[in-house]
């Protein structure tokens, strides 16, 4: 199931951690006349500190905004994804405010590796899209992947960057793909994790009335 992400905002008394993603909490420090750490900052004007109460780690912020990690204000990726996809995914987020049309690109890269492990062939999204969706592809994400095709003017191809692209395209993406893969691979995950509690007599029965309903 899909939750609320909550953007880490300053002086906010709970969010997700830009570090571990957790809804927690936060403890805040103003930097100016405070020793953190074993370091005393004895006058630092307009920076604070917040510390997670599940991770314990430090986030830092100058004149209201974060600044480590610089994350964008985006959520962690779906912890479904492969390997590969992730670490896409997660230097996007880490260059999104130096460079929000390279994440873009990463992004759009990521999508095109999705398409591929969904059983489409990674080179021209529309026709990916379209075998896709002969294979069932719900309608949600078909018009997800429209969606970054559109955007993209058709001519983007993935890894490429598109000269229209800003933070707020980019943004947006990262949503894309944690949607499209709760959609795809965590919740198909979590309903088989459902059926495998069920007593075998029952999934037996359950396999017999479906040959059964097969050869009418």
């Amino acid at each position: 199931m899909t939750t609320k992400y909550y953007t880490p905002k300053f002086k906010e008394k709970s969010f997700h951690c830009p570090h571990c993603g957790v809804y927690a909490n936060q403890l805040w420090l103003i930097g100016k006349g405070q020793s953190f750490v074993n370091r005393n900052f004895n006058s630092i004007p307009d920076v604070y500190f917040s510390i997670c109460h599940h991770c314990d780690k430090v986030s830092i912020w100058y004149k209201e905004n974060l600044i480590e990690p610089n994350i964008g204000g985006v959520p962690l990726p779906n912890q479904d994804l492969s390997e590969e996809i992730k670490e896409d995914y997660l230097e996007a987020r880490d260059i999104l405010n130096k460079s929000p049309r390279g994440s873009a690109a990463l992004l759009r890269l990521a999508i095109q590796k999705l398409c591929i492990e969904f059983g489409g062939k990674g080179k021209n999204l529309n026709q990916d899209i379209g075998e896709l969706v002969k294979n069932e592809l719900p309608p949600i994400v078909q018009q997800s992947l429209d969606y970054v095709r559109v955007v993209g003017n058709n001519a983007v191809h993935p890894g490429q960057i598109d000269l229209k692209d800003d933070k707020e395209s980019a943004v947006r993406l990262f949503d894309l793909v944690n949607i499209i893969a709760n959609i795809m691979i965590t919740q198909p995950k979590e309903i088989e994790e459902l059926y495998n509690i069920l007593p075998e007599e029952q999934k037996k029965a359950i396999e017999k009335r479906d040959n059964k309903n097969s050869l009418s």
